[in-house]
């Protein structure tokens, strides 16, 4: 089987080569030094998850992820940063980043957090039913939701998160359960990650009547969908 591909973006040599040297036995890892070398590069070549840095000269970090996203709504971003502000992680979800890594951090979890994505993309690849959200056609292994006038491309943890819903759909949902499902994990960050997702998610569906995202104060929230 071939290697997944992935583009990683780092400014800073010694970690540069650090992170190569224990990926490349796992992935082929494309490495580059700068935000403009690496958007030539996707633009130039497919890459099944993006690592980006976010202090990088010329474009940096967010300026790359936003235009990746641009051109492609589904392939992972996983910003790997120095950066460890609240502000700079809700920031780069919002951008369409699928998560979020503070340096310094440890190869292993970086491997699981690569993996937990590549996972789900395989999954992805499989799937072949679509879903009924209100008037909209949901296609999970594509990540799009649309009507007869409108086309939306959902990033992989939209589409995960909106498949969660749907299987659980008018049925009170813990935070944690949500947390633990899609992100594997229930600490602090990753609950305001999942409150950035669903706030994306309500934002697409929010000219549907027939279905809403309810918040249970203290518990968690309650995907409704009148039939």
């Amino acid at each position: 089987m071939d290697k997944s591909k992935i583009l990683y973006a780092e400014d800073d040599e010694t970690i540069a080569f650090l992170i190569q040297d224990s990926l490349e036995a796992y992935y082929e890892i494309n490495h580059y030094a700068d935000g403009k070398s690496a958007l030539d590069a996707f633009n130039s070549h497919n890459f099944d998850i993006c690592l980006l840095d976010i202090m990088m000269p010329g474009i940096n970090g967010f300026e790359l992820a936003q235009e990746i996203r641009s051109r492609n709504s589904e392939v992972p971003i996983i910003f790997i940063s120095a950066k460890a502000l609240k502000e700079d992680r809700i920031k780069g979800l919002k951008i369409g980043a699928d998560d979020y890594l503070v340096k310094p951090f440890s190869i292993e979890e970086l491997i699981l957090k690569i993996e937990v994505f590549l996972k789900r993309s395989r999954k992805t690849n499989i799937l072949t039913s679509s879903y009924r959200v209100g008037k909209y056609d949901f296609d999970p292994r594509n990540y799009t939701l649309k009507d007869q006038e409108q086309l939306f491309t959902l990033t992989q943890r939209e589409s995960d998160l909106l498949f969660y819903f749907i299987n659980h759909k008018n049925t009170i949902l813990k935070r944690q359960d949500i947390l633990k499902a899609i992100w594997g994990d229930d600490d602090y960050f990753m609950g305001r990650s999942l409150d950035v997702f669903i706030s994306r998610l309500r934002k697409v569906l929010a000219h549907e009547n027939n279905v809403a995202i309810e918040n249970i104060h203290g518990v968690g929230f309650r995907f409704l969908e009148k039939n």
